[in-house]
């Protein structure tokens, strides 16, 4: 094992073939995760419902949803997907975007996440190097790209995801990896009450709430990995972002919906992981 880790740290080309490969097949995943996680969310959520309003009736019986059970079918005909229809990108290629047994339409976006976890992966890669900061970096963007389109699909930001995301940033930094353990806790608590104080002020000017709670704990999370001191570029960068997409979706939509916020944060969040410092040096002329 030790020899095969010492060959990837001096041969960057197996490096990069190495993630690139595994990365596409993690994007296979992300794409169950993205589809199911929110499925697996109402399926408890009715359950939940079932039990504290009428106990007395027996539970509801359907097949429970996870990440791995049931398998995998076509929506429209119900045509179980064999593993050689489910190979990255490859599949979707072949197939030319259509189910090998009734020809409906497969979403292009299912190898676009593959291919953007797989890129994203490959600039971590460039960035870190053959490090450990590389590893956990990995293990953040693929959460955030999951994130990311479960928050654009439900304006829903699972707790499941982002708790776990804050209890890995303030795991890693412990041992200081991306910054100090006080940094870590402080910017875990800044980054949650900084959003919190501005949809608390807006609830009581408007009436209304303009974000939900998700926001804050993802900002919260990504505190646990940067420190407190990332916090502003990240809401700035997610404003910049956030007004761009938006406005480009309306143009394609063409009708007002739900704006989700939560993929803005973890966009900006993800540039200022990769490059906030350099970011800050250059906005401060240093």
């Amino acid at each position: 094992m030790q020899e095969f880790l010492d060959y990837l740290i001096n041969t960057p080309t197996a490096l990069y073939l190495i993630v690139g490969l595994l990365s596409l097949c993690i994007g296979s995943f992300l794409n169950v995760v993205i589809y199911r996680t929110p499925k697996m969310m109402e399926q408890e959520w009715r359950s939940d419902c079932q039990f504290l309003l009428h106990p007395e009736q027996p539970m509801i019986d359907e097949t429970k949803i996870t990440l791995s059970k049931p398998n995998s079918t076509c929506p429209k005909c119900q045509s179980p997907i064999r593993w050689y229809q489910n190979i990255p990108v490859i599949s979707w290629l072949i197939l030319r975007g259509q189910c090998g047994s009734c020809q409906n339409p497969i979403s292009i976006r299912y190898p676009f996440i593959e291919l953007l976890t797989a890129v994203s992966s490959l600039v971590v890669v460039a960035v870190f190097g053959p490090t450990l900061q590389m590893l956990f970096g990995l293990l953040l963007t693929w959460i955030l790209i999951a994130l990311t389109f479960i928050d654009f699909d439900t304006q829903l930001l699972p707790d499941r995801y982002t708790l776990t995301l804050a209890a890995l940033g303030l795991g890693i930094n412990s041992y200081a990896i991306y910054t100090s353990p006080t940094a870590a806790i402080w910017g875990y608590i800044i980054g949650f009450l900084c959003l919190w104080i501005v949809y608390y002020l807006f609830k009581i000017i408007t009436g209304k709430e303009g974000m939900g709670y998700g926001d804050f704990k993802l900002l919260a999370a990504l505190g646990a990995w940067m420190g407190p001191l990332m916090l502003p570029l990240i809401v700035l960068l997610s404003s910049m972002v956030g007004a761009i997409i938006g406005i480009i979706l309306l143009k394609i939509r063409k009708e007002n919906q739900p704006f989700a916020f939560g993929p803005y944060i973890a966009i900006a969040g993800w540039i200022a992981f990769l490059w906030g410092e350099q970011i800050m040096k250059i906005y401060l002329g240093q």
